[in-house]
Order: structure tokens, then C-alpha cells, then sequence
């Protein structure tokens, strides 16, 4: 029977133990000093950049004198807070990281069954165990994490600020710090005798120069570098000389008071303190024991230059836009627009005979971008002045810059029409015509109301709007009672008012969906005659394609209500599907895009007739284009196939692969040129188009990105405009999240835009991605409102079935009838129609299915397997 094993202490516990504690110690050290040192850096820091001569001598002493109670205050808290680690704390680390506590398993001794050999054999292995455990002890890291501690970061502020002092300032300066205390100071053995520094102002991004290291006896500093000298040891050993600089004259001192001070009591150290501001090309020396001579260049603050970029381009909603090109040698801080009236360039007949009244010039501010350098940047002036005077009138713009020196540089005068809101119905132009005479001359008050009273004589078939027309008379009645002394205030009230009236005259508040379509068919009619800029050309497009397309939703419920009436009249309106309608509208943007106004109108005139006599007939939609929702939930995945194409080229571009079909394209056009041509005249002027072509070729191959821009930003107006067309699931949960979704996608896209623009391909795919992410998001939620509606509709009115369902007391997809012992029948004719009509319908509802990406990936698969066979 053996007696109780004693353990021997580990060795392997030793220099665990040993870094464990010296980690403690830093830890607690951290913990109670970390206050302490960061006031230390930042005092050091305060001192190597030179902020204790900056003001005068009693408040760098009062200064340094709370700095040192302060010190004085963290080391008492920190002792106080200071406990000293001792080897148990490092064990006890140790043991905690380990499973069962083995180091303290180690120093129990056995309780019970002391006399027992079994209870004394098993204490034994027990103890055998944790030794082992033990002698794979690892030192434990110290936690030196104070975010606990220090909540406001106030230790990294300390250390930036050290290391931002160790880069551009100096640690010489440090050492006036002798000067601040009673008694001369007097220069160190073996150190400097003096001490000079250049600080060039901070607008320049140039380091600060210690002089002492500068052996160059030529020197270029820029205009308005602040140089600091100090001289030390006795007074007179050293003389600073200089001619770059201007010195103001010295301060009167005090003769009486308590702040008189004798000049002998002053030391000499601080009489050799020199603040020079370097204003011209000169030289600095130093004469004395250990000088130094330097030929200073100053390098004057160029005034900054800006011009105008581009023409002034009007924005569908008013706004206008102008950009600049800016340039400074150190970058501009500001813009500025100045736009004053070109009265030499205006049409001075009927309200504008008179000489205006005196109006202050628009100044206003350009926004220039944050990102990137400014020393050449380009930017661009939103604004929207529709209802300035100067609106739709000749200015003169003047643009300014300044730079962080304070120099100005203004472009060259430029004369352009100032671009504002325009309005094409007639009556609400003539509003405005009359709203900007009233506000160039008072005197224009009588002659407005007379023009008022004609316009409003006859008002049947003419003013459209009730409502504006009450607003109207109300106004005018107003203005006659004033006209003879008319006040600026009333002017611009009433002047407020013809703006409200103008926009509902020319935007509408009709509730008569046919009259809406009127209204926007007439607005585009003018746009088109007068030479509307694209964007507004597209603005009213979209209002009139919404307009149709309220249109059209009525005359379906109209249908629907008088079914009886409407199959009466089929005979008698035109009839014209869905994708004819659809056609005849991208004909027409087509045609004005092409600048073809006369064809366009042409086209516009058959358009409106045919809306004057069209009729809606309700007919089996499984058979036509479907419903409003399915043709939007088309136009989204069309959007997303497209815009997974762009995608795929920005990432060509990216990579530097040619993209699909232009090499192809330019070794067949090769082909193409090299062949002989049979007719001679028919051939020079295919060369002549050829040579178009391929200048148009290189153009675009120049701005790639610019083509990849233009067709990002194609795909988020598209977006947009299947946005405010007809989606399922409005007022449903899984609509709304749809809708949200498709924002999301939209705010993607216009990011994805910019990027391309600005040449970021990395950014713009990033964007594309989130684009696709959310456009399919929002396809899922909208096909699942589509779904239910659907659903419901099937139940309550027993409408159309989807593809491939099933109907027991019906047909199923190919017009047969079950039998009644669950049997197919084939009794009937299958195909009531012509078969290869029959045929296309159903192979055009196969390809419409596959194109819908909501639908499993299954199904898909399966429906390109069947478009791949047939």
C-alpha cells in the first residue's frame, strides 16, 4: 500500500507564469495611467508644433501651469486605482483558461479517506491528470481593450495628435519650453544656437520646413508662409536680417500699472523671438556664430480662372442646368453665378415697351463637388428661376471663383436665354405672357386686365378648368380695382396667383379621363409645333401615355357595365389591338426624336382621331396580351434581361474583351467594302455612308462609358415609367413591397449611372448587381400579388384560367372533354379553328411564359426545352 504522492512544482509553469504576469502588468498599468500618457501626448504634441508661442508669455505660464496640476491630479488617481500583480494573479489567469482548473486542482490536498488505498489511488491519478493538463499551460494576452474606460476615444485623439506632431512638427520646438520659466534661457551645450521655421499656409498642402535642416542657400516658399526664428543664448550674438517681409511697428508698452515690465527684466531668449510673414522674393540670414544665408523666391496665389461648359440645357420640370470648368493652383473654395438682363437683346414690343422696373441681379451659389481634387473640376448649376422676371428671357451670366487665398477669377460674359418652366396649352401660356408683364413694369396693369377680359369674354369650350376659372375672375377683379396703384406687394401676390392658375390650366384637374387625354394629346401637339427640348418632349409623352391609359381602363369598366350598348357599337368604332396602339406610340417618339416634326404631327392627328372613335371590346384574355399587370410584369423582365446585358458589357469593358459582334461586325464591314459593287453611283454613296457611319463608330468608341451611361439611364427612365403604369397588387402587402423594391432598384440604377459616367466600372457593376437584386425581389412580390389576383378573379367571376389548369366540367389546354369514367374524349373537333393559328397561339404563350422569370426554374427549363423542339 503506497502513502500520499506529493506533486512536485512544474517547471513548465515558469515562463508562462512570467509573461502572464508581465502582461498583467501592463494591463493594470494601461488601466490606471492611460489618462496620464495621453495628456503627456498631447502636451508634447501642443509643444512640437509650437502653440506656446502663439500668445504672450502669461498665457503659455498659466497654461503649462494647469497642464502640470492636471498631471499631478491623473498620477494621484492612477496609484490610487493601481494594484501590483503578483505571481498567484498570473496562476490564477493561467487556471482560468484551462478546463478543471488543473494549477489549483495541484495545491488541494485529500480531505477524506486519507487511510483508505483505493480513495489514496485514485487522488493520485486524479492529481497525475491535472500535472499533465497543466504542463501545457500557454501565457495568457493581456486585455488592453479601455473602450470601457474611455468612451469618447480621447487616448487615440492623443496618439493621432502625437503622430501628426512627430510628421510635420518639430521637437525642437519643445525645448523653448525652458523660456516660459523664470531665469534666461540660456542654449544647451552642443545644441542649436538658433532655431527657424516655415509654415506655408495650410490651403497649400505643403509641409512645414525646419530651416536648421535646409542647406540650400536657395529657397522658394510660397506667398504668405508664416516664418518663425528664436534666437538664443546672450543678446546680440545673433542678428536676423531680411527683406521678404514686412514688420509692423512695435506695440506702445505700458509705463504704468501692474503690466508694466522693465526691459531689463525681459529675457533674452524671448527677445529674439522673430513672426515674419513672407509677402515678397527677398533674402533671410542669420548673422552671428553658426548663420545661415538664404535667397528667398515667394510664389505668388494665381487667381483662379473659370468658363462656361457646354450649353444651357432646359429640364422637362423648369429647371436648367449650366456647366463650368474651374482651375487654381491650390483649388477652388467657391462659385458663384451672377445673371443680370440683357435688355439690348430683347424683343421690347407689347408689355416689355416699357422700361422695366429696377431688379436686383439673381447671384447665386454654384455646388461644387466633395469628392476629388479641385484644382481643375468641372460642375454643373441646378436651379429653377420660372418664376423670376428674367424666365424665358435674354441674360447675361458672369461666373466667379475663389480660392482658399482669397483671389477671384470671373469667367467671360455669357449671353444666353434664360431657360425656365414652359407652357404649351395656349391659355396658360398667355397667363404667363401676362404674369411676366405685370412684373417688368406696374404700369402693364391696365393693359392686363383688358387682355384678361378678352381671354375670359367667351370662356364656353375655351377654359376647361372651373376651378381655374373661378380663380381667374376672382384675380381679375382683384387687379382692376388695383391698376391704378398697384403695390409691390400686391404685384407679387397676384403674380403668385397667375402661376397657380397657369399650372392648373396646363397640367389639369379634370376628372373626365377622355378630357385628360385631350388635354395631354393638345399639350404634346404644341410641344411638337414649337420645337420642345427631348426632355420635355419625353415628359409629356409619359403624361400622355398615362392619360391613354386611364383612358382605356374606363372604357373596359364602361364595357363591363353596358355590355349590350358596347357590342352594339363594335360595328361602328375602330378596333385596334393593344400592341398597334403601343406601336403607333413608339413611332411617334421615334419621329421626334429624328427632329421629323412634320411627320410626327401627322401621326399625332391620326392618333387623336383614332381615340375619338375607339371602343373597347372585352374579349377572352388568354387569347390577346393579357391583363395590365401581366403586360407590366412583362416590361419588368424585359428591364432585367436588359440591364443583366449591360451589366455583362460594363464587365467586358472592365476586363478589356471586345464585347459580342464588334469584331465580327468590323471584320464583315471590311468584307463588305472590299467587294466590288456592280453600280457605280450606288456605290459612292454607300462609301459616303460607310465613312458617316464609321466617324459616328469613333466617336462612340471614345466614350464608351458615356454609351454605357446613356444606356443605364435608358433602363431607369423604362423602370420608371412601368412604375407609373399599371402593377398588380396596388393597395396589397405583397404589392406595396414590390413597389418598394422596384425604388430600391431605381435608386441602384441612377447610382450605376453616375458611376459609368465618372469612368467607375468597379462601382457601376456593384450598383448593377443591386439593381438586378431588386428588380427581381420586386418581380417575386408583384407576381405573387398577380397570382392572387387572379385567383380571385377566377372565383368570383369565373374568368380565365391560367395555363396548364385544370377544369372538370370544361376543356383542358388543347379543347378536349373529359370523359365520364375519367377518360380523355376525343368526340369533338380538338381544334375549332385553323390549326397553325391554333398553333402560333399556343407557341406565343410559351415564349410569353419563358420570359417571365417569376415562374420555378423547373417550369422554365422545361418551357425552353419545348421553345428549343418546336
Amino acid at each position: 500500500m503506497t502513502g500520499p504522492k506529493t506533486q512536485p512544482p512544474l517547471k513548465s509553469l515558469v515562463w508562462p507564469m512570467r509573461l502572464t504576469l508581465a502582461g498583467l502588468w501592463a494591463e493594470r498599468l494601461a488601466r490606471a495611467f492611460w489618462p496620464l500618457w495621453s495628456l503627456a501626448l498631447v502636451t508634447l504634441a501642443a509643444l512640437a508644433f509650437g502653440v506656446q508661442d502663439l500668445g504672450p508669455l502669461r498665457y503659455a505660464q498659466i497654461a503649462g501651469a494647469v497642464v502640470a496640476l492636471l498631471a499631478l491630479v491623473l498620477l494621484a488617481l492612477g496609484v490610487r486605482r493601481f494594484r501590483k500583480p503578483s505571481a498567484m494573479d498570473a496562476l490564477d489567469r493561467i487556471d482560468a483558461t484551462m478546463p478543471g482548473r488543473p494549477i489549483a486542482a495541484l495545491t488541494d490536498t485529500q480531505a477524506i479517506g486519507r487511510n483508505d488505498p483505493a480513495s489514496l489511488a485514485v487522488w493520485n491519478a486524479h492529481q497525475d491528470r491535472m500535472a499533465q493538463r497543466a504542463a501545457g499551460a500557454r501565457p495568457v494576452q493581456p486585455d488592453l481593450k479601455l473602450s470601457s474606460r474611455d468612451r469618447f476615444s480621447l487616448r487615440y485623439v492623443a496618439l493621432t495628435a502625437f503622430v501628426m506632431a512627430a510628421l510635420f512638427g518639430s521637437f525642437w520646438k519643445a525645448g523653448t519650453v525652458t523660456g516660459l520659466t523664470p531665469g534666461a534661457a540660456v542654449a544647451m551645450p552642443g545644441g542649436p544656437s538658433w532655431e527657424a521655421w516655415a509654415q506655408p499656409p495650410a490651403y497649400t498642402g505643403k509641409p512645414s520646413l525646419y530651416l536648421n535642416d535646409i542647406t540650400d542657400s536657395a529657397l522658394e516658399l510660397p506667398t504668405g508662409t508664416r516664418l518663425q526664428i528664436r534666437l538664443y543664448g546672450p543678446e546680440g550674438d545673433l542678428t536676423v536680417a531680411q527683406t521678404i517681409a514686412d514688420i509692423p511697428p512695435p506695440a506702445p508698452e505700458p509705463t504704468t500699472g501692474p503690466e508694466a515690465t522693465p526691459a531689463a527684466a525681459v529675457p533674452n531668449a524671448m527677445k529674439g523671438i522673430y513672426d515674419l510673414t513672407v509677402t515678397r522674393s527677398g533674402n533671410l540670414s542669420i548673422d552671428g556664430p553658426g548663420g545661415r544665408t538664404w535667397a528667398i523666391t515667394a510664389t505668388p496665389d494665381a487667381a483662379p480662372t473659370v468658363e462656361v461648359s457646354g450649353s444651357m440645357v432646359r429640364e422637362a420640370d423648369g429647371r436648367f442646368k449650366q456647366g463650368i470648368k474651374a482651375t487654381d493652383d491650390y483649388g477652388v473654395t467657391a462659385a458663384r453665378v451672377t445673371i443680370t438682363l440683357d435688355l439690348a437683346e430683347i424683343d421690347r414690343r407689347h408689355g416689355l415697351a416699357a422700361d422695366p422696373e429696377p431688379v436686383e441681379p439673381v447671384v447665386l451659389d454654384v455646388p461644387l463637388p466633395r469628392k476629388g481634387k479641385r484644382t481643375e473640376l468641372t460642375a454643373t448649376l441646378v436651379d429653377d428661376l420660372s418664376k423670376h422676371v428674367f424666365a424665358n428671357l435674354p441674360v447675361t451670366m458672369v461666373f466667379a471663383v475663389t480660392d482658399a487665398g482669397g483671389n477671384d477669377g470671373t469667367s467671360a460674359p455669357y449671353e444666353v436665354t434664360l431657360h425656365g418652366k414652359r407652357f404649351f396649352d395656349p391659355l396658360a401660356a398667355a397667363l404667363i405672357e401676362m404674369r411676366r408683364d405685370i412684373l417688368w413694369n406696374r404700369i402693364n396693369a391696365p393693359r392686363t386686365v383688358q387682355l384678361l377680359k378678352a381671354v375670359t369674354n367667351r370662356p364656353e369650350g375655351f377654359i376647361r378648368h372651373d376651378r381655374a376659372f373661378l380663380h381667374l375672375r376672382v384675380l381679375m377683379r382683384g387687379l382692376e380695382a388695383q391698376q391704378a396703384a398697384l403695390t409691390t406687394e400686391a404685384r407679387d401676390k397676384m403674380a403668385e396667383e397667375l402661376w397657380k392658375i397657369a399650372l392648373m390650366v396646363e397640367e389639369g384637374n379634370l376628372q373626365d379621363a377622355f378630357e385628360r387625354l385631350q388635354r395631354a394629346q393638345d399639350r404634346l401637339d404644341e410641344a411638337i409645333k414649337n420645337g420642345a427640348s427631348p426632355e420635355e418632349i419625353d415628359q409629356l409623352m409619359k403624361e400622355m401615355q398615362q392619360a391613354l391609359n386611364d383612358y382605356m381602363r374606363e372604357l373596359a369598366e364602361e364595357s363591363q357595365r353596358n355590355p349590350d350598348q358596347q357590342q352594339s357599337q363594335m360595328m361602328q368604332g375602330q378596333m385596334m389591338s393593344g400592341d398597334q396602339l403601343q406601336e403607333m406610340l413608339d413611332k411617334l417618339q421615334q419621329l421626334m426624336e429624328e427632329g421629323k416634326t412634320a411627320e410626327a404631327a401627322e401621326l399625332m392627328e391620326q392618333l387623336r382621331q383614332l381615340m375619338q372613335n375607339m371602343q373597347v371590346v372585352q374579349g377572352q384574355q388568354g387569347q390577346g396580351q393579357g391583363s395590365p399587370g401581366q403586360k407590366g410584369m412583362q416590361g419588368l423582365g424585359e428591364t432585367l434581361r436588359d440591364q443583366q446585358d449591360l451589366s455583362d458589357d460594363a464587365f467586358r469593358d472592365l476586363q478589356g474583351v471586345p464585347r459580342p459582334g464588334e469584331e465580327q461586325g468590323g471584320n464583315q464591314q471590311g468584307d463588305e467594302q472590299g467587294q466590288d459593287g456592280q453600280q457605280g453611283d450606288q456605290l459612292g454613296q454607300n462609301d459616303g455612308q460607310d465613312q458617316q457611319g464609321d466617324g459616328q463608330r469613333d466617336g462612340q468608341g471614345s466614350g464608351d462609358e458615356g454609351s454605357l451611361s446613356d444606356r443605364q439611364r435608358a433602363l431607369r427612365e423604362r423602370l420608371n415609367q412601368l412604375q407609373n403604369g399599371d402593377l398588380p397588387g396596388d393597395g396589397t402587402e405583397q404589392g406595396e413591397a414590390g413597389r418598394q423594391d422596384l425604388d430600391r432598384a431605381g435608386r441602384a440604377m441612377e447610382e450605376a449611372e453616375d458611376a459609368l459616367r465618372d469612368g467607375d466600372l468597379d462601382g457601376a457593376l456593384d450598383r448593377q448587381a443591386e439593381a438586378m437584386e431588386a428588380l427581381r425581389d420586386g418581380m417575386q412580390n408583384l407576381g405573387e400579388a398577380l397570382a392572387e389576383e387572379q385567383r380571385q378573379n377566377r372565383d368570383g367571376q369565373g374568368g380565365e384560367r391560367d395555363f396548364g389548369s385544370a377544369d372538370p366540367n370544361g376543356t383542358d389546354p388543347l379543347g378536349r372533354r373529359p370523359g365520364e369514367t375519367a377518360r380523355i374524349g376525343s368526340d369533338e373537333n380538338m381544334v375549332q379553328n385553323d390549326p397553325n393559328e391554333r398553333a402560333q397561339e399556343l407557341l406565343d404563350e410559351i415564349r410569353r411564359r419563358s420570359g417571365d422569370l417569376t415562374r420555378p426554374l423547373e417550369e422554365l427549363d422545361y418551357l425552353k426545352r419545348l421553345l428549343q423542339m418546336f
